[in-house]
């Protein structure tokens, strides 16, 4: 579990020059609730910074998860280390399909809290310049590795080392990689997204429906 403080830096555009993608471990529970609509709520978390409102944080990403098995890969092709947090993660899991997860798929985090997978991450500016790496959004987009976020179902404390379990996975195929692909280098499977309904993010149901309207004027 992990958190981050706001950090100025010459690599984003964030108003403010400010990020809080540089999170590291906490020791201790940590409370976790829905943190209002984007472009006024923040993290989920509590002592969690989020700096561009614009982009990141609200109800829908509300908390962010990244399997450690693909921080380890990542390790292994960039030559170096990577702590949990390394990637501006929230929860950085064990044993989880993150990115096989499928959208509106709930995990139970500890005793009490009830979360739902919205999306994937989409990489930006910030996290290249974070990561250091010339080209990272690039080849971060063709890993599709992008791990998910999610939205506070039921609000709770958690901690490090508290299990994870899946507790409802919905009928239907559209996974955290599929989104991903589809709002990033696939626009074709876009349509596909929604089959998720309501639990699909706002923006990737609103972008499936834009691209629908086109192929509809084009045939028109």
């Amino acid at each position: 579990m992990n958190v981050g403080r706001a950090k100025s830096v010459d690599y984003t555009d964030s108003p403010g020059g400010s990020t809080g993608i540089d999170k590291a471990p906490v020791e201790g529970p940590v409370r976790v609730t829905a943190p209002g609509p984007k472009g006024t709520g923040g993290s989920g978390l509590a002592g969690d910074t989020i700096c561009d409102l614009r982009h990141h944080g609200g109800n829908d990403q509300a908390v962010y998860a990244f399997a450690r098995e693909d921080l380890d890969e990542w390790e292994r092709l960039l030559g170096t280390t990577l702590r949990n947090g390394g990637f501006g993660e929230n929860l950085t899991t064990s044993g989880v399909d993150v990115n096989g997860a499928l959208i509106g798929e709930r995990w139970r985090v500890g005793s009490d809290l009830l979360l739902e997978v919205t999306s994937s991450r989409i990489p930006c500016r910030t996290f290249q310049g974070h990561v250091g790496e010339k080209g990272w959004v690039r080849r971060f987009t063709q890993a599709v590795l992008p791990g998910a976020y999610l939205r506070v179902i039921e609000p709770g404390e958690i901690q490090a080392g508290d299990q994870v379990e899946v507790v409802h996975r919905p009928d239907h195929d559209v996974t955290v990689a599929l989104q991903f692909r589809a709002v990033t280098t696939e626009r074709a499977l876009l349509p596909r997204l929604l089959a998720a309904g309501d639990a699909l993010h706002p923006e990737s149901a609103a972008k499936a429906l834009r691209y629908l309207k086109s192929i509809e004027q084009q045939g028109s």
